[in-house]
């Protein structure tokens, strides 16, 4: 199972903001569609940083509720890890707890084309586990 795999299953639909977005309005839009993350774009498809809940509050707790008018840019991650469509649910699960993050945009060819969660990648999972669990009963129960 890969990445193409969660976003054929979730769809490829992604929420991003300008660099110059509030943080305020950053998390207006986070609430508003119950995302844990926001993908700040560059202007051409492709990722400037991202920025999620986390981020927030280690904005609030050291700069105090004024750092939410200030712009996003100011307090994203702008290092981001991202992965491709042909990568495993193993190797994402690895990366995903290696860096201590839970959201990864998928690029191909340089732009963004979905986001992927670590909710997502444990669903899918499951799911293997289970097909290979029904697997060996059909196997044990028939042979």
């Amino acid at each position: 199972m890969n990445v193409a795999t969660i976003l054929g299953e979730k769809g490829r639909q992604v929420i991003t903001a300008n660099s110059d977005a509030s943080l305020l309005d950053i998390a207006k839009t986070l609430r508003e569609h119950s995302i844990g993350c926001i993908v700040v774009s560059d202007g051409n498809d492709g990722i400037a940083g991202i920025v999620s809940e986390r981020d927030l509050v280690r904005a609030i707790a050291e700069s105090g509720t004024d750092i939410l008018k200030s712009p996003v840019s100011r307090s994203m991650t702008k290092k981001v890890i991202s992965c491709q469509k042909s990568d495993t649910i193993h190797t994402i699960m690895a990366a995903m707890t290696d860096g201590r993050f839970r959201h990864m945009p998928v690029v191909e060819d340089g732009k963004l084309i979905g986001v992927i969660s670590i909710g997502d990648v444990v669903r899918l999972r499951i799911a293997e586990a289970e097909l290979e669990a029904a697997a060996m009963r059909d196997y044990i129960a028939t042979g």
